[in-house]
């Protein structure tokens, strides 16, 4: 965010800048933006911003930008600035309307002044203005009895229907416009809260219980009356319910309380209370997915027919939406509970604003004294806060009052009484530019209500303080004066409009001063005419170089010394006097504690700084001589130790050259190196037993190599081949003996076959003769020979 005042603005360090357009460097502890393509300077001092601007023309010294001109006072007062020539701009308040504080007339009342403030305030600097608060007397009271009426709270509900005359005389001791409303609550009416079945949905209490109306989550009974005797008749209509779990839908019920506004016919003037009379714990966020309602709670009136529809849809609302809900719609809450859940309420009480927690007696006798009581506590404490504050605006709230503590959140007074008046000292802060931006400050659960309306100077209006000639001799007759600072005409550029440019384009002359096309002069300088100009830096040196890009000023310390005090910064960087050495010239040249037992310089694997070893790849300090997470030689020196101690294998033609950094020693019996055995398989299959040790330097070995491979003993290829033909010979009979038997019992079968077909055909045959025989007896019997003469002879049937 830029404050702009023509040539010079300063700006805060948080803001946001382009920085593809502006060049940076240090200056007197400020830090200094320079535009690429304007003669424009801005300035920023983290967390405090002055804008105090002298008008004199030589003000700069060769080297120094025009940015020198913000300061703080004392600087430029120092630097010869007077008083008179100081732009130093000043927070500004306007009470726009300031209602004077009143008792309650037909139930409207002022509570609270002033009622509009306008601030013009200054970046970084704070403003403070007074709110006086006065509790007014007659106060008109909005009272919404929620009461639970699942099973358990079957005797109070017979208590509560003749409450309506206690009640209104009590309210009628706080103020003679009061009204009462009532609701009453359950839970879900599904599983696992409510018993589903149709029959208990109808009756969820005990058979015997005649009275008892069927299950529901939430219902609104009466809206908010005047009138005790319509609050009776009402309640009196009410039969208790029930559930299944202990928990019950308080939450659910007091969330569409508090945003159904028309429903329950809260007066936007009124204080509004909600007393919620319950002997169990409630449900909260997450609780519906037992049920599987999965859909969040969000915060609407779903209220027809007095009955809250979207109960089996929605999951109840949690604290933080509830409590939210309630300070929106000044709701004020007491919870009246028995003596088994008042711990629960109690922390509930703790995270929802301006609420109450009393004990009910068991069958809410009491009720009525409660409520006295809790309103009272609850009207005797004043809480002033804030809503819709914008971003980059602090608010501090200093009561005036007993008990009264400075914060940043609230402002709070305890023990007020009707009719006195308290005093909350109010600072505000805005830390960047802003226009048009509001934000309301009230008390909670008061109707009440102060805007802040915000707008920051960011302007100094230095063009107004003095003439501006054109063209002035100050700027080379080449531009005016403005805020003490040259505006050049077209075709000059320069802070003194001393460079021509002509048919030159300006960022073409401004390119030649960006190294590797980054930023102007490195922001250490001006570009003149294509050229860098550098400024001087803290200290009073210069900045060098083609681009400014030096400085001897800004090298790595040591003990709180540039270069540690044994050497001198040049570009940036340290260079070290004899015998130190370091980025910043702390350590003393030596490589004594780099030295090892062999007199190497970290076993040649790491090069020695500041008397420690650098170690390369993997070696480790002190001395570089383990490298844990290196392969190990016993692998990779496998084919060397072969050709070295066998003369075989990949490297046996160039064994020289390929392993000259290895050292061998052929052994007979027993290794002399101390370092652990190596076993590996050459080329032809034969195990190699060789110790490694590491000399100075990374791959530099010593090796010891035993004379004798273990090599296994070469195969019988006699008996590989006898038994192959063996193998296959029995195999073959095997072969021919499964054949043969496959034949074998083939034949059986068919033979077995033929014989049950030779039987079969004898049979027949056999029957064939019988069935003969039987016929013919059958004919002899029922004929009889009959000799008719001596010639013939006949047959007599029987």
């Amino acid at each position: 965010m830029v404050f702009q005042f023509h040539a010079i603005s300063c700006v805060d360090l948080n803001s946001e800048v382009n920085y593809e357009h502006y060049a940076f460097l240090s200056l007197n502890g400020y830090y200094v933006i320079i535009p690429i393509r304007q003669t424009f300077v801005f300035i920023m001092k983290k967390n405090f911003l002055f804008c105090l601007l002298p008008f004199m023309q030589n003000f700069t010294k060769d080297g120094e930008q025009d940015a020198v001109r913000c300061n703080t006072r004392a600087e430029l007062v120092k630097r010869g600035c007077k008083e008179n020539e100081i732009i130093s701009p000043k927070n500004k308040r306007n009470i726009a309307k300031d209602d004077p504080l009143s008792a309650s007339q037909n139930g409207q009342v002022v509570q609270m002044r002033p009622q509009k403030i306008d601030l013009d305030l200054r970046p970084g600097l704070p403003v403070s203005f007074n709110v006086s608060f006065k509790a007014a007397e007659g106060h008109p009271v909005d009272l919404y009895y929620l009461m639970d009426l699942s099973y358990s709270m079957k005797d109070d509900l017979a208590n509560v229907q003749v409450l309506g005359t206690d009640l209104f005389a009590a309210l009628r001791k706080i103020t003679n416009h009061a009204r009462i409303g009532f609701g009453a609550f359950v839970d879900k009416t599904v599983l696992p809260y409510t018993n589903t079945n149709k029959k208990k949905l109808k009756k969820p209490c005990d058979e015997n219980d005649q009275q008892c109306q069927p299950a529901f989550g939430y219902r609104h009974v009466l809206s908010l009356t005047p009138n005790k005797n319509d609050f009776e008749a009402e309640v009196k209509k009410q039969f208790i319910s029930g559930n299944l779990d202990s928990p019950e839908g308080s939450l659910d019920a007091m969330m569409q309380a508090a945003v159904c506004e028309d429903k329950i016919g809260w007066n936007s003037n009124s204080t509004r209370l909600i007393v919620l009379t319950t002997d169990a714990g409630f449900h909260m966020a997450g609780d519906g997915k037992l049920a599987g309602i999965l859909e969040p709670n969000d915060e609407k009136c779903y209220m027809e027919n007095n009955l809250y529809v979207k109960s089996t849809e929605m999951d109840y609302p949690s604290v933080g939406q509830l409590a939210m809900q309630l300070e929106k719609n000044r709701i004020q809450t007491i919870f009246a509970v028995t003596q088994n859940v008042e711990s629960v309420y109690k922390e509930l009480s703790k995270m929802i604003p301006k609420s109450e927690v009393g004990v009910l007696s068991s069958d809410s006798k009491n009720v009525v004294q409660l409520i006295e009581r809790a309103y009272n506590a609850l009207s005797s404490k004043v809480t002033i806060t804030h809503d819709n504050l914008p971003e980059k605006v602090r608010v501090v709230y200093r009561p005036i009052c007993r008990n009264g503590e400075k914060s940043e959140k609230e402002g709070v007074c305890d023990q007020v009484h009707v009719g006195d008046e308290v005093i909350f000292e109010i600072t505000v802060t805005a830390d960047t530019c802003m226009e048009n931006k509001f934000f309301t400050i009230s008390p909670r659960g008061i109707k009440d209500t102060l805007t802040v309306t915000i707008n920051t100077t960011c302007k100094c209006q230095c063009d107004t303080a003095g003439p501006i000639i054109d063209p002035h001799p100050h700027c080379n007759m080449s531009g005016s004066i403005s805020c003490g600072i040259c505006s050049c005409k077209d075709g000059h550029v320069g802070q003194f409009c001393n460079c021509k440019i002509g048919n030159k384009q300006e960022h073409t002359l401004r390119a030649s001063c960006q190294k590797d096309n980054g930023t102007e002069c490195e922001g250490r300088g001006d570009c003149v005419c294509g050229r860098c100009e550098c400024h001087n830096t803290d200290s009073g040196s210069q900045y060098y170089g083609p681009y400014c890009e030096c400085d001897d000023d800004h090298c790595e310390k040591f003990q709180n010394q540039q270069c540690g005090g044994k050497g001198r910064c040049k570009c940036g960087k340290c260079e070290c006097n004899s015998g130190f050495e370091g980025s910043a010239c702390q350590c003393k040249t030596s490589d004594e504690a780099c030295r090892t037992v062999n007199n190497s310089v970290c076993n040649g694997r790491g090069i020695c700084k500041c008397n420690q070893c650098e170690c390369k790849g993997g070696y480790q300090r002190p001395h570089c001589l383990e490298c844990p997470g290196c392969t190990d030689p016993c692998q990779t020196k496998v084919n060397c130790i072969e050709c070295l101690g066998f003369e075989s294998g990949p490297f046996k033609k160039n064994c020289s050259e390929a392993c000259k950094t290895i050292s061998s020693t052929i052994v007979k019996e027993a290794f002399t190196l101390s370092p652990k055995e190596c076993k590996q398989k050459d080329s032809e299959g034969c195990w190699m037993t060789f110790k490694l040790v590491q000399l100075v330097g990374e791959d530099n070995y010593k090796a010891e190599i035993m004379i004798k491979r273990d090599c296994p003993k070469p195969p019988n290829v006699i008996a590989i081949i006898g038994g192959s033909i063996a193998a296959v010979a029995l195999i073959g009979i095997l072969l021919l003996m499964l054949i043969k038997l496959l034949l074998y019992m083939k034949d059986l079968k068919e033979f077995r076959k033929f014989e049950n077909e030779k039987k079969k055909s004898k049979w027949a045959e056999v029957r064939h003769h019988s069935e003969l025989f039987v016929q013919t007896e059958i004919a002899v019997t029922h004929f009889r020979l009959v000799s008719l003469d001596s010639d013939c002879v006949g047959f007599m049937l029987i």
